[in-house]
């Protein structure tokens, strides 16, 4: 005779929901390591010239100390959203968090540039547990109906987290007495701050069962994703676009990925469910996070350079022009969230999001060196409006259409995914951008002059003459624009892919409460 285990109590389970004001305790440590996190993959925006000259750099560095930040969060999102549906998210946010911290601390005392590049990745390993497990652990504390009040918060911290970074970089490079490495030490304390709150404060129950990592998925996924994006960060730089080396390479990628695919599809416990591709809400988010991702990460990093070169603007300076962007990112989505939360509707702002982020690149497309700073800050406003109402909710809208022991690898998913979108978007639209500037140098002072404004290195504005200061700061701003125009694309695509987003009402039961209900359901036998 076979005997089931009795279905859980509702009131039992309902009964471990935490109260709001331990949510707001334990959200208080998530939300400092999130920002320090996406704090790390941005802070270096306008300190890179000044590191670049003190550790005597090349233009290859210049790029690749943002890109393997970026590379290392990417290609570990998966692993770090596996683990935690199978062992315990404190646990894992704390390991993640103390990796961040071995990584600043190289990266602040590096002697050389080589050894920065290694702190680095160490960084993105650290900032991709806690980009990851962040919003993993809001979905196993808080329902879906209730998220978007605390949804709302945590894309304006990683909007914020984002465009604030270059500002926090420039006043420290500014600053005479502190200098470019606490672009990497400054984030250490925050981070240890971050572990001492979330051990007192987080408490979440650990489901305890025989578990086993697919490694070799795990390793084909960050091999093949690794070899793509360091292509596209080479490609139209040290080689052309069109060469056995991007053959050789996208070939290799793509394969490695291939039997990515295959090994996911018969491990027990794989990394990346395929499965949960089938659910065509995860399937359409995942898409439009790569768009968004390849949209405001490609264009936006680089307005820093704009700034101070063709607008002539200091470090800081440059910082404090981001402050319309943080302010649309912050009001739009709160106000979206809380919104959410009231009306339990949700695709509305997914659209809107999206429409007004490709008119926000749009706008941006036509910026040169004599934008006047007014017309600049609406431009970049209405580009804040639209990503603080699309990005975070994409992952509200999955996370409230998957089973609940899925939480993590659909929220793994769609971060992974829109940190590739952003790695590729960073490094291909820098090789586009030094290409840009390579040929209109070329083009306005001959081809002599064309390395000291192209790929070689950034020029130094206090060494030009005024004729050529002039050249090179249109250059730069028409190069810019370009940009923007290559990524509007991408944005409206988001668009398309969000109208076919299938509104669902979203749960008013926590992950948790979910997964216990599912057990119990699991367990109940069917006559």
């Amino acid at each position: 005779m076979t005997t089931t285990a009795p279905p859980a109590d509702p009131a039992e389970v309902v009964g471990t929901r935490m109260s709001r004001r331990e949510v707001l305790q334990a959200l208080s440590g998530l939300m400092v390591g999130m920002f320090v996190s996406i704090l790390a993959s941005t802070v270096v925006a306008n300190a890179l010239p000044r590191i670049i000259a003190d550790l005597q750099g090349s233009q290859t560095v210049y790029t690749w100390i943002v890109t393997s930040e970026l590379l290392a969060m990417t290609a570990t999102v998966p692993l770090w959203g596996k683990m935690a549906d199978l062992y315990s998210k404190k646990l894992l946010i704390q390991l993640s968090l103390g990796l961040f911290v071995v990584g600043s601390l190289i990266a602040g005392f590096t002697p050389n540039v080589e050894v920065l590049l290694v702190s680095r990745v160490v960084q993105g390993i650290g900032a991709g547990g806690m980009t990851a497990l962040a919003t993993i652990v809001m979905a196993a504390m808080i329902p879906p109906r209730e998220l978007g009040r605390y949804a709302g918060i945590f894309g304006a911290v990683f909007g914020v987290g984002t465009i604030a970074g270059p500002l926090i970089g420039g006043l420290l490079v500014d600053t005479s007495w502190l200098g470019w490495r606490w672009c990497f030490l400054i984030g250490v304390p925050f981070t240890i701050l971050s572990i001492v709150l979330l051990q007192r404060t987080l408490h979440l129950p650990v489901v305890r069962r025989t578990v086993k990592i697919d490694w070799l998925g795990a390793v084909l996924i960050t091999s093949g994703v690794s070899t793509l994006l360091i292509w596209s960060s080479l490609a139209g730089n040290k080689f052309a676009w069109a060469s056995g080396w991007t053959a050789a390479m996208v070939t290799g990628g793509v394969v490695l990925l291939a039997l990515a695919v295959l090994v996911e599809s018969r491990a027990a416990e794989p990394i990346v469910p395929l499965d949960i591709f089938r659910n065509r809400t995860v399937s359409l988010a995942t898409v439009a996070s790569v768009l968004v991702g390849v949209a405001m990460f490609g264009g936006t990093v680089f307005l820093s350079q704009y700034f101070q070169i063709s607008l002539g603007k200091s470090p800081t300076v440059a910082g404090l022009m981001s402050l319309p962007m943080i302010f649309g990112l912050l009001v739009s989505s709160t106000i979206a969230g809380q919104l959410i939360t009231k009306f339990g509707r949700w695709k509305a702002y997914l659209v809107a999001g999206a429409a007004v982020m490709t008119v926000g690149m749009l706008l941006l497309g036509t910026i040169d060196a004599r934008t006047s700073v007014v017309v600049l800050s609406i431009y970049m406003a209405v580009l804040g409006i639209g990503v603080g109402m699309l990005m975070q909710n994409l992952v509200l809208a999955a996370q409230n259409d998957v089973p609940a022991h899925e939480l993590g690898a659909a929220t793994s998913v769609l971060t992974f995914f829109r940190s590739m979108g952003g790695a590729i978007g960073v490094s291909a639209l820098g090789a586009v951008l030094a290409n840009r500037v390579t040929s209109l140098m070329t083009e306005k002072l001959g081809p002599a002059a064309a390395t000291g404004g192209g790929s070689a290195e950034v020029p130094d504005l206090s060494t030009l003459p005024e004729p050529v200061l002039r050249i090179v700061q249109d250059v730069y701003g028409t190069a810019t624009a370009d940009l923007f125009l290559v990524g509007a694309p991408f944005a409206l695509l988001a668009l398309v892919v969000v109208l076919f987003i299938k509104e669902k009402p979203l749960h008013t039961l926590s992950g948790d409460e979910r997964r216990a209900q599912e057990e119990a359901a699991a367990q109940v036998p069917v006559h």
